[in-house]
């Protein structure tokens, strides 16, 4: 089935390593993304280390599951690109590709918001020692899922409207 229809936000994750070879194609996924003039604009962050991700946990009442994630990716977006105003844009193609990824392959993640929160990116930086040339986009907590949860239909054909 296409991941686009199976992909949940996981917050339950098992203690089940994730091998270097998914994390280069959860990475490759995130920057096929198509970007604003070609620009890619995106770095990441792979914490594997789990006292940061402990503490990446604790940096909102929205990351705690980073605790119990076998990794955590941080997109950033260099502040200096072609296309600055589409940093937004850029980088939430990629997560979504990421997430689709890691789907694609039977894992489990969740976006938590970072940008354009400041308090948020910087607590990003802080805890990662993320440079100034670089600002974190999002914080995505991955690992085996410990639930197997039913994705519900989004679709609303009130909100399609046909011009013809």
């Amino acid at each position: 089935m296409n991941p686009i229809f199976t992909r949940v936000s996981t917050r339950e994750f098992t203690d089940e390593p994730i091998t270097d070879e998914e994390i280069e194609l959860i990475l490759k996924a995130a920057m096929q993304a198509p970007s604003a003039r070609n620009g890619q604009p995106w770095e990441f962050y792979v914490i594997k280390n789990k006292e940061i991700l402990n503490a990446l946990g604790n940096s909102s009442p929205y990351s705690k599951m980073c605790a119990q994630a076998a990794i955590a990716i941080v997109p950033c977006y260099r502040k200096e690109s072609i296309s600055p105003h589409f940093h937004d844009i850029d980088l939430a193609a990629s997560t979504e590709n990421l997430l689709l990824e890691v789907e694609a392959l039977g894992l489990g993640a969740v976006w938590v918001g970072v940008s354009p929160i400041v308090e948020r990116m910087q607590i990003m930086k802080d805890i990662l020692s993320i440079p100034d040339e670089l600002e974190p986009f999002a914080l995505i907590p991955i690992g085996h899922k410990a639930h197997q949860k039913e994705q519900t239909s989004r679709y609303d054909k009130t909100r399609v409207h046909y011009i013809k």
